[in-house]
């Protein structure tokens, strides 16, 4: 850990953002608690609690809310972006109106933007002024908000194009209960944490209609085979898929009850329409808009992508869940490897 403690904003008071700002706080920085809701503010200021997200959990002093971004923001120079995907546009949007001096915006949601097919690096590239953003980084790996704001061992990555600035993101959050990595490999840990979501909505499809352990661990192997084949096409290192990004994401959130992801695709296989389980759920579900991307992206990279295309029928088509999996478990036979292998050919790896 550095030793020098910073003042840092975490844009978005969900549960993600508040258990990364007690990260923070338990590192002695100055934390500066950024949300849309006054009622949320007053009560993070007043309680040291944020209920509706972390119920139970107490925040440490070192945390102060903030509605008001300029303020939250001023003489800052790290920024912790905690919003969902469909909000980041607009929320940077806000933010440049507001400051003056160059910052480091480290992201910690994982999607894809639909019809644009942008990483969210690549969204923020786009929509922050370069005289404005010093540089991207990318906080991702598997990680509940409940467990780490509980101080449960938790292991994650930061990603960069500049490792310094990643370096400097590691320094802010490592601490004994919470370990971050360093991977170089933008493009993998991006994909990796995007992509995911969608093998775990399928997965608890799978466990909504029944079907047990072997359903679930075939699902989330060959999910993370079209993971790889989509991320290595697009020049990811396919070495990261089976890091903490990969394979560690996929499984926390495939096989956890704390998983929106799981949760909403768990209703689905138990009947529930795609509008009831989101009036449900009560928070955003990543996983649905990712979809869509990915499904889209496939074709772009003319890359199989079985499981999403049927989880896109399900969730846009109005397919019946269970025809969904009887499709993938009836499709030809073929070499477990030959598609991968394929696309590592290309790539002369």
């Amino acid at each position: 850990m550095q030793d020098q403690k910073a003042a840092v904003a975490v844009v978005g008071a969900g549960s993600w953002g508040t258990a990364l700002a007690m990260v923070l706080a338990d590192n002695s920085h100055e934390v500066r608690l950024w949300s849309h809701n006054e009622h949320q503010v007053k009560e993070i200021n007043d309680c040291h609690t944020n209920k509706k997200y972390l119920p139970e959990i107490g925040l440490p002093d070192l945390i102060v809310g903030y509605s008001s971004l300029r303020e939250a923001l001023d003489g800052v120079d790290t920024v912790i972006l905690a919003v969902p995907t469909k909000a980041i546009r607009e929320v940077l949007g806000k933010i440049r109106e507001v400051i003056s001096n160059p910052i480091t915006i480290a992201h910690v949601s994982k999607g894809i933007e639909p019809d644009t097919l942008l990483r969210i690096s690549e969204m923020i590239k786009e929509e922050m002024p370069k005289e404005l953003l010093r540089d991207v980084v990318v906080l991702s790996g598997p990680s509940h908000a409940e467990e780490v704001s509980l101080r449960h061992p938790t292991t994650v990555t930061v990603s960069s194009e500049n490792m310094a600035a990643a370096e400097k993101i590691q320094d802010l959050f490592i601490n004994h209960n919470f370990r971050v990595y360093t991977n170089s490999d933008v493009i993998g840990v991006e994909i990796g944490g995007a992509l995911k979501n969608i093998i775990a909505l399928a997965a608890g499809i799978t466990d909504g209609l029944g079907y047990g352990d072997n359903a679930k661990a075939a699902l989330m192997t060959r999910g993370l085979a079209e993971i790889a084949r989509l991320g290595t096409r697009m020049g990811a290192n396919p070495l990261t898929f089976s890091g903490l990004t990969g394979i560690g994401d996929l499984i926390v959130t495939c096989t956890s009850v704390h998983s929106r992801n799981w949760r909403a695709g768990n209703l689905l296989g138990k009947g529930k329409t795609l509008d009831e389980v989101l009036d449900n759920m009560g928070m955003v579900v990543e996983g649905v808009r990712t979809t869509k991307a990915a499904y889209q992206l496939a074709k772009e990279y003319n890359v199989n992508m079985p499981i999403t295309a049927a989880l896109y029928d399900v969730l846009f088509n109005g397919k019946n869940a269970k025809d969904a999996v009887d499709v993938l478990m009836a499709r030809g036979k073929t070499h477990e490897m030959e598609d991968l292998v394929n696309v590592l050919d290309e790539r002369n790896i």
